[in-house]
């Protein structure tokens, strides 16, 4: 149930949607903060600001007519350097149509920003599927402290069949609804990061039994998403060296690695403190 409605904020700011003549305000301020902010800078450094190009509308808030947060409201609706004055713009200019698929940023704003989307308009958007209110985000940029398993390697397309299968298993175990559907876009989704060298993996035997993708990159900053280990093979003390593995062959081309995990999963959080990975954030999703 969301809270009972907070009272409205006077507003000093304005709302806009922006363009390619505001990148260079825009990736300022995203790299104020890389690693909270590596999916949205990834994408507009990609794509740029036209809407057309990005999929998607980037909206900035301006006070003093200086740009001081933005909102990426795509599939994935994320909040960047939002106070609550941004956040009631973003709130209001939404409206009740939720075309959003998750929220998902820094845990404040992000929570936040749904919590008032639920009282504003309720149904479309309180309604979820899951909440993930504390998901700490950790980063990694020197050598591992566990030997790296040399058997990781980068994924081609010779092993796709068994890598895509494990990728839907991942899906499934993490979400907790398949990926699959009739128009095939997780399947090429999975074609092309392999294709860009981002996936990675131990195969025995013609099977990936261990896997981990690059989700994405920035500058010197990737991060890693999508790690899944055999079922069978689970327990035995392998992830920690299969891990290493992942970030020894991302830090080749990103010196920072970086990754975030739900706070109740304390053997993930322990794997990762036990590879060298250390806390700088929290992060939050919200699942429709």
């Amino acid at each position: 149930m969301a809270p009972d409605p907070a009272p409205a904020r006077e507003q000093r700011g304005s709302i806009r949607i922006l363009g390619n003549d505001d990148l260079d305000e825009v990736m300022g301020l995203l790299l104020g903060s890389p690693l909270e902010n590596i999916f949205v800078a990834s994408r507009v450094e990609a794509a740029g600001l036209d809407p057309f190009m990005l999929g998607c509308q980037v909206i900035g808030y301006e006070r003093d007519e200086q740009l001081v947060s933005l909102c990426h409201a795509g599939s994935n609706l994320v909040p960047v350097n939002a106070d609550d004055e941004a956040l009631d713009a973003y709130i209001r200019y939404l409206g009740p149509r939720r075309r959003a698929a998750s929220i998902m940023g820094v845990a404040g704003p992000t929570i936040r920003l749904w919590e008032g989307l639920s009282q504003a308009y309720g149904g479309q958007w309180s309604e979820v599927r899951d909440l993930r209110p504390d998901q700490p985000l950790m980063s990694i940029s020197q050598t591992c402290t566990v030997s790296p398993d040399e058997r990781v390697q980068r994924i081609t397309m010779k092993d796709f069949d068994s890598y895509f299968r494990a990728a839907v298993k991942m899906y499934t175990e993490e979400v907790g609804i398949s990926p699959l559907e009739a128009t095939g876009s997780y399947r090429r989704h999975v074609q092309r990061t392999i294709e860009q060298g981002r996936a990675f993996g131990i195969v025995e035997d013609g099977r990936v039994v261990f896997k981990s993708d690059v989700g994405c990159h920035q500058g010197m900053f990737c991060q890693v998403q999508g790690v899944w280990m055999d079922p069978a093979l689970r327990g035995r003390g392998r992830a920690a060296a299969a891990m290493s593995g992942v970030v020894e062959l991302c830090r080749e081309r990103w010196p920072v690695v970086s990754l975030y995990v739900n706070d109740y999963n304390t053997p993930a959080i322990r794997l990762y403190e036990r590879v060298g990975f250390q806390s700088v954030g929290k992060l939050a999703t919200v699942l429709y």
